[in-house]
């Protein structure tokens, strides 16, 4: 029987020192986020052991971009799994800038002024579709014809932005594989769906990528991970991770609902069921808005 404890906050109060008690005040969600912090600094500090972070696009259109940047620049993960629009978002912010919005404008009258809502970031026309199919232009038009590997045609890409802001050019500067199994659903994958059109001897082999994912598998003594969302990058995470009976370590954020049977809404006791999560493993789910939980962990972690 552990005490609950009040909350002790002043001016002198750090990020440490309010997760610390935290994970005293016995309180609903703040106590899973504690427990969440717990689990990724035991995951930080095995010596033997492959870290997966993935998480969704739409993160990325926010200033939570920079908290990625960062945990990329300190190699805090060493393989990263998401979606198309990560590319979309960290290419364009990497050369324009994205707008505070709400979530209550009127998305006809955004529709005539050629501004897209994205929850409540708005996003002039030009500064997303312009703006890649220039720059991915003046990219594709600098590379080598022949098969890649996606991973390596991002660490490319990476290079070829070279901004400090971008997450491309991180995991470019420190050889960190970002893997996008669903590399055409997106503004990048149509820009290179059209350039092949024009160019038919270039090619993306999604094998390679699935090649690299497994000899990191398989060679992993253990695995840990930190899922942000669900949909096809969760899903690709805990997937690999199965053929070696699971996660060592789990930690998932999500706003999704259990009860309508989606991956997006599974907590990670159900991984346990498919053998994606190992039935000792340590493991948490925290329900909330990844823009608000994210900086406290990281903030903490750094």
């Amino acid at each position: 029987m552990i005490p609950v404890k009040d909350l002790n906050i002043n001016s002198k109060t750090t990020i440490k020192d309010l997760i610390d008690q935290y994970g005293k005040m016995g309180g609903f969600s703040s106590k899973k986020l504690e427990e969440g912090i717990r689990i990724l600094q035991k995951m930080q500090k095995e010596k033997e052991i492959t870290k997966f972070l993935s998480f969704t696009a739409d993160l990325i259109s926010t200033g939570l971009r920079g908290i990625f940047k960062e945990v990329i620049k300190n190699k805090m993960f060493d393989v990263i799994i998401t979606t198309t629009g990560t590319l979309d978002h960290d290419l364009a912010r990497s050369f324009k800038d994205y707008y505070h919005g709400s979530f209550d404008l009127d998305d006809k009258e955004l529709a005539k002024h050629h501004i897209y809502r994205l929850g409540n970031v708005i996003i002039p026309r030009e500064n997303y579709g312009k703006i890649i199919e220039e720059k991915m232009s003046e990219f594709l038009s600098g590379i080598e014809i022949k098969e890649w590997a996606p991973y390596e045609l991002l660490w490319e890409l990476g290079k070829f932005i070279n901004d400090d802001s971008s997450i491309l050019y991180h995991a470019y500067k420190n050889k960190i594989p970002i893997i996008v199994p669903g590399i055409m659903d997106g503004a990048v994958g149509s820009q290179l769906w059209s350039f092949w059109e024009m160019n038919k001897n270039f090619k993306l082999n999604l094998f390679l990528d699935e090649h690299l994912l497994s000899d990191i598998i398989f060679t992993s003594k253990k695995t840990g991970a930190l899922m942000i969302g669900g949909g096809i990058s969760k899903h690709h995470t805990i997937w690999w991770n199965q053929y070696r009976g699971g996660l060592d370590y789990a930690v998932y954020i999500t706003t999704a609902v259990e009860y309508d049977g989606s991956l997006s809404g599974a907590r990670t006791r159900e991984a346990i069921s498919w053998g994606k999560i190992k039935q000792k493993a340590k493991h948490i789910t925290i329900e909330g808005d990844a823009t608000i939980i994210l900086p406290l962990m990281i903030g903490y972690l750094l």
